[in-house]
């Protein structure tokens, strides 16, 4: 109800979410269910031109670096598993053993995943940047990007893209 009235944002209504569904939850049962998720994800999840991106990349000597607003929860775990150099998403907090759930970073959506962009591209002597997103709100970081690619995004997203030179794809 918060979010709807726009008492708290996206980052918020995350939160709560987390907080309401698995708070409490210990450590050992969200890594058991975490790597169930990414053994499922991994077998019969991926579009196969995800993969095929992923390994071009690979092969290039590219630096891959995963960035999502999803969130630390089992996202580390898919960059690893996929043999990401770098994960940056979005964090919750811990209280020992126990999820909390609070949000300990920035929300890494919108305007704040473009700001994470644009310190990859500082920390990383200004290398090229290919960046792939699949909602409108990824299009701000996809034109900071040497090479923006919209993948599977709506009707509404790809129109956005098209207009703003954001090259759109279909990944099966």
């Amino acid at each position: 109800m918060a979010f709807a009235i726009r008492r708290i944002d996206r980052g918020g209504l995350k939160s709560a979410l987390i907080r309401g569904t698995l708070g409490g939850a210990s450590r050992a049962q969200l890594d058991a269910w975490t790597v169930q998720f990414v053994r499922t994800l991994l077998e019969r999840g991926m579009y196969s031109d995800a993969l095929d991106a992923l390994g071009a990349h690979r092969r290039a000597g590219d630096l891959l670096v995963l960035l999502s607003a999803s969130t630390d929860l089992y996202v580390v775990a898919i960059g690893q598993a996929l043999g990401f150099s770098e994960v940056i998403c979005t964090g919750v907090s811990w209280d020992g053993p126990q999820l909390v759930g609070r949000l300990t970073t920035a929300n890494r959506r919108g305007a704040e995943k473009t700001r994470c962009l644009a310190s990859l591209r500082e920390a990383h002597g200004g290398m090229p940047i290919t960046a792939y997103g699949n909602a409108a709100s990824d299009l701000e970081h996809l034109r900071l990007a040497d090479r923006g690619v919209l993948v599977n995004g709506s009707r509404r997203a790809r129109r956005a893209a098209g207009a703003a030179g954001i090259e759109c794809v279909r990944w099966r």
